[in-house]
Order: structure tokens, then sequence, then C-alpha cells
């Protein structure tokens, strides 16, 4: 997906769609692509150049960077009463630590263009990053909803389905494991000879129980949203969920993979704000 930034008025229910590419499989170097998705700046959260509150956010996001380098996740804060400041990253589950460092670096850059606002979130395929100067930790957030699909559908949508309600309870049960932190992959059979890939993930503040909640909702959106497509992913404030085709997570299946690069494919983004 291009680089694109919205400023969102987040009390509003808005959808957005928006044309773009993506590689749905392996690149000719045998790895996906780490696409940047998209950029939120709630425009109702401004803070004053030079405010001390600014100055937090400043302070804040090479920490949330420094310290994700480390074990792939961070929740913290910095400041005091009321400029202090909320941040949270984490990258994928499955990636390695280059990826995630690389990726992890790419958002701490690309979100400081929204430092003069105090809710920010920004969403890359292998990372996440948001800060907000409310305190949003183990709280379920799935007022804004990213979502991406393919612009094809399959052939026959019953079968397809009850594969797909199958793999997403399965790899629902890995996340919701403790010892998983929020994060669980898988893939099943489509007859007669395809296979579907699923991936769900929660940021590791949620305790298992909000963890099921967010990733139930966002579940519940593929049927509304992406309608028996190919590929869609859905990603919130607080989980991501995935389900393509085509292998996207790491390690790569060779069986799918060993005819090397495929073609990026059209999809569509759609942005969904409400209450």
């Amino acid at each position: 997906m291009g680089p694109l930034r919205f400023l969102l008025s987040f009390p509003l229910l808005l959808l957005l769609v928006i044309c773009s590419t993506r590689t749905a499989q392996a690149q000719s170097q045998g790895t996906p692509n780490n696409t940047f998705i998209f950029l939120a700046c709630n425009p109702d959260s401004r803070v004053r150049s030079g405010s001390m509150a600014m100055e937090n956010i400043r302070i804040l996001v090479p920490q949330l960077v420094a310290k994700t380098l480390q074990n792939g996740y961070v929740a913290t804060s910095y400041g005091q009463n009321k400029d202090k400041i909320y941040g949270l990253a984490q990258c994928r589950g499955d990636v390695s630590k280059k990826d995630c460092a690389d990726c992890i670096k790419l958002a701490g850059k690309r979100i400081r263009s929204c430092s003069n606002k105090a809710d920010t979130t920004i969403w890359y395929d292998y990372c996440f990053m948001r800060y907000n100067k409310v305190n949003f930790f183990n709280k379920v957030e799935t007022g804004l909803g990213i979502y991406s699909y393919s612009n094809k559908t399959v052939s026959d949508p019953k079968t397809f389905n009850a594969n797909l309600g199958t793999l997403l309870n399965q790899v629902g049960s890995q996340a919701f494991k403790p010892a998983n932190h929020g994060f669980g992959k898988g893939k099943i059979k489509l007859p007669p000879s395809s296979t579907i890939y699923g991936l769900l993930q929660c940021t590791r503040d949620l305790s298992p129980a909000n963890c099921r909640t967010c990733l139930t909702t966002a579940s519940n959106s593929f049927r509304e949203f992406c309608g028996n497509q190919t590929g869609c992913q859905f990603a919130y404030s607080s989980c991501y969920v995935r389900y393509d085709l085509q292998p996207f997570y790491f390690p790569l299946d060779p069986a799918s993979t060993a005819g090397g690069a495929s073609a990026a494919r059209p999809m569509l983004t759609v942005v969904s704000a409400s209450p």
C-alpha cells in the first residue's frame, strides 16, 4: 500500500476506500513485504508547539523504538500529570529481530509527522506503534479499524468460509494462551488443492479475556467487510487478524513459495472510525 496519511475525526462514522497494491506472496528474495498500512493522527488531540506534552512525545517515541528492539514489545509512559504520554510498540510475533528492528525504526520516524497530535497510531505489516495522553493499557479499542481485502473472490464461498471459521478458531486457541502473548498462526487445507493461512495477534498489554474480546470482534468483522475475498486483514488499535490463500507469515510455507515471486495484486484498504 502506498504512503498514505489521513487525519480522522474519531467520533464520526467514516468509511474511506483506497485503491492500492501489495505483494501477496513471496518476493524474489523469499520474504514478503513489510508494507506501510496507515497512519492515523486524531485532529482533536492537537498539542501546542513547544508545550510539555509535545516535548514528552518527542522523548517517548525514541524510547519506544529502543525498548522494542530488545524484546519486540514495550508499553511505557513519559511525563507527569496532564502532560503524561502513554506509548506502546510491538512487532508481529513471527518476524525476525532484524525485520522487527527495521520496521519499528521506520514507524518511529514516520509517526513523528504527527508529533503535534497526542493521539496517534501507525500500522505496518510487521509492527505497530501508538501513543496517547489517555492511558489505554489493557483496554480493548475497536473504534478505529483498518482493513484491506483482495479484489478476488473465492469460487466456493460455503466451503471456504467453513474452513476459514475452523482455522480462526484453531489459531485463536493459540493466541488466548498466556504463554503465547496473544499471538497465533496456522493453516488449513482448502479442497481441492488450496491452503488458507491465518494469523491473529493482540497487543501484549491485553489480558487473555480482553484479547479474546478484541479478536472475536475483528474476526466477526470479516463477515461484514471481507465478503468471500481470497485475502483480508483487519487491524484495530488492540489487535490484528489476517487470512490469505497465499503464505504471508514466517516461516514461509515452502510448498507454496517454491515457484518464486508472484505479481502484486490490487487490494482495497478501508478505514472505519466509529464511536
